[in-house]
């Protein structure tokens, strides 16, 4: 079975402090997708530039860099049916508060600013994100036995 459609997930500094890795990993992979690269890293201002450039002219920018460079996170790249869509699912609302329980930040937030995970929110993002983090051959195609009893 090809699953052609991956995602980009990044695990902020939040949950990083947190110690909630491992419990949104969890969530991801426990969901179906398959995560294809990962890397844990202290994401530089020139990174976080590049990551955050479409927002460059907006008010909240310069706090957006600030705090995605404020300690390590975890870049992923996950694959699977409609990744980008479960991915943002999982995830929930960009504000906490407004996100459902069983969610993500339903379930650990309660501030728009500590929001624990960011989630592409469209193919074309996806790539670009994976891209700012992710070498091509840092990222591995492979089918777990599984396939068969998550996808039709």
């Amino acid at each position: 079975m090809s699953i052609e459609e991956r995602t980009f997930l990044m695990i902020k500094p939040d949950a990083v402090q947190r110690n909630l890795i491992g419990e949104i990993i969890s969530r991801i992979e426990h969901k179906g997708l398959r995560i294809v690269g990962m890397k844990f890293l202290q994401v530089t201002p020139e990174l976080a530039a590049k990551h955050y450039e479409v927002h460059k002219e907006r008010p909240f920018y310069n706090g957006l860099v600030k705090f995605i460079t404020s300690s390590p996170a975890l870049a992923i790249v996950a694959q699977g049916k409609s990744a980008v869509s479960v991915g943002r699912l999982l995830v929930g609302s960009t504000n906490p508060v407004e996100a459902s329980p069983g969610t993500i930040r339903g379930d650990y937030g309660l501030d728009i600013g500590r929001n624990m995970v960011h989630a592409s929110d469209s193919v074309e993002n996806a790539k670009y994100e994976a891209s700012v983090y992710f070498n091509d051959n840092d990222l591995i195609d492979w089918s777990p036995v599984s396939d068969e009893w998550v996808y039709e």
